[in-house]
């Protein structure tokens, strides 16, 4: 109608009656999120690059303050993750295991005798081979057993709770998001493997002798040069887990139930260490995950072998790319209903 006013979305004026609206300038629908619109030219541009952004970047790339939004969404995951009683109980079971061990050798006095795990015969001789112990202990069940149970959460646990769609709804995108839960299975298994040596070292240290310790190779070593190893031991540990947490991550993405992913991923970790232990699947060995679990045996040499550390890196850098990638296929063209 001639005598009616009509908004105009430009200047956020509007036209007298019987008056004609100013015609739009050319803008970038893209440039200014507005959706549904083909972008047009923006001013001060080279003509040929419809869409690009006023600094030269192509429409669509991340800006800065998306870029940042990842720190706090990754703080806001590590916090919810190290509230929960469930990660607290999990570190202290595993914690539990090098105590036990000093506990039990110190009580009994066994230990001695050449049996058990590797390195058992040596702790009550140096306290600090608990810590060693308790790794070839923890690495092929405990620490697979709860990387296994965090990793199956990450998505599962979110559509389990109905919270996965909101999380997508916020400004994260699919790919940050499983970045964002990788990266906080990742520091997981840091922190798991940091439960056990710390718990380990103070438990040797409070219950048996310190002293010069003997590496594999015969060699002696002082106290902290031993402790420098340790700590080595527990990063090649750490490298260890990697892979299993991608693999988890990717069956994550494939239910809605999370304790199905937990077991899978758990399943797959045990069913890896039986294949690498038959002999007539020599072939299939060096492409198993856990292939290099306990190659760190090369750490506790004078000099250091590298080798076996090289290898397992490279081994779990696969698993990550792979599977990170198939995590990535399945879950950007996966409709999220809860």
């Amino acid at each position: 109608m001639s005598g009616e006013s009509s908004p105009e979305g430009h200047g956020g004026g509007w036209n007298a009656p019987g008056e004609e609206p100013p015609a739009a300038a050319p803008y970038s629908a893209v440039a200014h999120g507005r959706e549904g619109s083909a972008p047009g030219p923006v001013a001060g541009l080279p003509s040929g690059r419809p869409g690009a952004l006023p600094d030269g970047r192509p429409a669509g790339a991340p800006t800065a303050r998306a870029r940042a939004r990842t720190w706090p969404f990754l703080a806001s995951e590590l916090s919810v993750m190290f509230r929960r009683r469930r990660t607290w109980a999990m570190l202290a079971a595993l914690a539990a295991v090098p105590v036990l061990i000093a506990v039990a050798v110190r009580v009994t006095g066994a230990g001695s005798g050449g049996e058990g795990p590797a390195f058992l015969d040596r702790i009550t001789h140096n306290g600090l081979f608990v810590v060693l112990t308790a790794l070839v202990l923890c690495t092929p069940l405990f620490l697979p057993l709860t990387v296994g149970v965090v990793s199956g959460d990450t998505l599962a646990g979110e559509a389990g709770l109905g919270t996965l769609r909101y999380l997508l709804a916020a400004p994260a995108g699919r790919a940050r998001l499983l970045l964002v839960k990788y990266v906080g299975t990742a520091v997981f298994c840091a922190a798991a493997t940091s439960a056990v040596l710390l718990a380990g070292t103070v438990a040797g240290l409070a219950l048996f002798p310190s002293g010069p310790v003997p590496l594999l190779s015969g060699d002696l070593v002082d106290v902290w040069t031993a402790e420098g190893r340790i700590v080595l031991v527990g990063a090649y540990v750490f490298v260890s887990l990697l892979g299993l947490a991608a693999v988890g991550l990717f069956i994550s993405t494939l239910t809605d139930v999370p304790v199905g992913a937990m077991a899978a991923t758990v399943v797959l970790a045990i069913a890896a260490q039986v294949l690498d232990a038959l002999p007539q699947l020599d072939w299939l060995h060096p492409w198993l995950f856990s292939h290099w679990w306990l190659g760190f045996a090369d750490l506790l040499r004078q000099p250091v072998e590298w080798t076996s550390f090289g290898n397992n890196a490279v081994l779990q850098l696969g698993y990550v790319l792979v599977f990170g990638a198939l995590a990535y296929g399945r879950f950007a063209t996966k409709d999220v209903l809860s």
